[in-house]
């Protein structure tokens, strides 16, 4: 049994049962099987933590496969991304395999069902096929060429393989029933030509097989247990048996272990699109900047924003598994890095919207170096040291001339405390001619001063302000990202277009000052800026720029 302490879910309960049934623990395999036609997107997360968690729990391996039977859409790029996201998630494979490496044992079965009547060469257009096969409420009518010989559909075979006809002129169908309530078992298409060269097989290869023929017998090739996909996947499980069971008579005495196909429901999360044909789109049509841009719901992008490992394997362990679809409301995704941030991001300070305060009894020419705790949630995370001079930079939102009481910041004859260092009143403010606030003279009480223990300093203030020294702050980037979809769920209305729902306040890009602990900062390093909200360090960082994604905010605001 399992050492799972936790509640089983069902397919843990299926394995359970096999393995009380007498099906030894070591020919327990999984696998993830992604086509490397895009980047994974945190709807293929739940895929990844099933297979592999379940990998975890019973100590059993999980394949890399990658399903690569379509050149005209699979590159190199998209299976070097998705290995990186699955080794920056935390898992590790047992074998790192592709279908194109059964491209020849697939042939040869395929010669194998040709040969027991099980399989014909068809020469309809595929419009012609469309129309044959009938509708989910009328069976389907016979090819003209279901019943050509063995001998003439061996030879169209292997003329199809070796380049002797035009694309699409024929194809390879299994023979099954036309008149099944289930129209993928309808002679369904098993090989087609195309000649298009293949990422890893070049051009070796002019026909490719569809995904209902490869993929169960890659699992059954790699002994895979139990082959586990998403609910959309259920219709195809009849199928899947058909040409296992009929392999398996090919090949059972040197591959004893057919697999089984269950199914579990997809992630779905709101305010966002999780088919890749439409992220490609966003990214085409420069939307967005690319597959890793931080408001993608790509592994790359939440990557980029600042999302942790750690805060998505919560998110996915938290939705469970379940056989339903349903839609995840993405402010969970929100409150895991959020949850997660607070335990182990630095805490600095950061001005978005400064405005100048001058503290008027301060010498001139003075700086301190002040003593601040960079994590209070963690004992080890120890302090820094942050500067102090005469000027310093607050949000423009801290301060108001006059305001009611519910105001506690910054007001002209009140008083606030700077975090780590004085308080401070307002006495006055300088305008502009537009009447734009463009500095706030102040005056500290020099007894006030942060951790010093004196009474002064003890004394109760309701606002403290974050703030940075305006000699000492160093310039920054800031990227603020919002949803990109106003909708919750943009691409399930039938008579609009998911385009239409984008937030045109996706991105504002903000000139900031940061406190000079930053100068240090890695590409990838996380901060909360204090009274803003959580930061990562972007890959468009350099030297003489630094520039931070906004990962999220302290709390949500979305629903206000």
């Amino acid at each position: 049994m399992s050492e799972n302490k936790k509640p089983l879910n069902f397919l843990e309960h299926i394995i359970e049962e096999d393995l009380a049934n007498g099906m030894p623990k070591s020919n327990l395999r999984f696998r993830f099987p992604p086509e490397p036609n895009g980047y994974l997107h945190i709807g293929h997360t739940k895929a990844i933590g099933i297979s592999f968690g379940l990998g975890e729990t019973y100590k059993a391996p999980v394949n890399l496969r990658f399903d690569d039977t379509n050149p005209a859409k699979e590159e190199q790029e998209y299976v070097d991304a998705i290995k990186k996201d699955i080794s920056w998630l935390g898992y590790t494979w047992a074998n790192e395999c592709y279908s194109s490496d059964y491209f020849q044992q697939l042939y040869d079965w395929a010669v194998l069902l040709i040969k027991d009547g099980k399989a014909y060469v068809d020469s309809q257009t595929s419009e012609e096929m469309r129309v044959q096969k009938g509708t989910p409420t009328s069976v389907g009518t016979e090819s003209p060429y279901r019943n050509r010989s063995v001998e003439e559909n061996l030879e169209l075979f292997l003329g199809m393989k070796e380049g002797k006809f035009k694309e699409g002129e024929h194809t390879l169908r299994a023979k099954i029933d036309m008149e099944s309530p289930n129209m993928l078992m309808r002679d369904p298409l098993m090989y087609r030509i195309l000649y298009k060269s293949h990422h890893r097989t070049g051009n070796e290869w002019c026909i490719y097989p569809m995904y209902d023929w490869t993929h169960g017998e890659s699992d059954y090739i790699e002994q895979i247990s139990h082959s586990l996909c998403s609910l959309e996947f259920k219709p195809h499980r009849e199928l899947y048996n058909w040409f296992r069971d009929n392999v398996f008579e090919y090949s059972k005495n040197t591959l004893p272990l057919p697999p089984k196909q269950r199914e579990f429901s997809r992630l779905n999360l709101s305010y966002t699109v999780m088919s890749k044909r439409k992220l490609l789109t966003l990214v085409e049509k420069e939307i967005v900047a690319g597959w890793d841009d931080p408001r993608m719901p790509t592994i790359s992008g939440l990557r980029r924003r600042g999302y942790t490992p750690n805060s998505i394997r919560k998110f996915i362990e938290t939705v469970g598994v379940s056989k339903r679809e349903n839609v995840i409301d993405v402010a969970l995704l929100e409150f895991k890095i959020r949850e997660d941030l607070n335990k182990t991001a630095n805490r600095v300070m950061a001005v978005l919207d400064p405005v100048k305060v001058v503290i008027t009894n301060y010498p001139e020419g003075k700086e301190e170096f002040l003593q601040a705790e960079n994590n209070q949630e963690d004992e080890t995370a120890g302090f820094r040291e942050v500067p102090f001079s005469r000027e310093i930079y607050i949000e423009r939102e801290d301060f108001r001339e006059e305001a009611n009481k519910k105001f506690f910041r910054l007001k002209l004859g009140k008083e606030v405390r700077l975090k780590n260092a004085y308080f401070i009143t307002a006495n006055s403010c300088t305008k502009d001619e537009n009447g734009h606030i463009t500095e706030i003279q102040c005056t500290y009480d020099p007894l006030t001063k942060s951790g010093s223990g004196t009474e002064e300093s003890m004394r109760k203030v309701k606002g403290t302000l974050h703030w940075v020294s305006a000699k000492h702050a160093l310039k920054a980037e800031v990227r603020a990202y919002d949803r990109l979809f106003l909708d919750p769920a943009p691409d399930a209305h039938k008579d609009k277009d998911f385009m239409e729902f984008l937030n045109p306040n996706s991105l504002e890009i903000i000139n900031a000052f940061v406190e000079p602990s930053l100068k240090s900062a890695n590409i990838g390093d996380r901060f909360q800026f204090q009274r803003l909200g959580y930061f990562s360090v972007d890959d468009d960082t350099t030297e003489n720029k630094l520039v931070f994604n906004k990962t999220v905010g302290l709390r949500d605001n979305w629903s206000k």
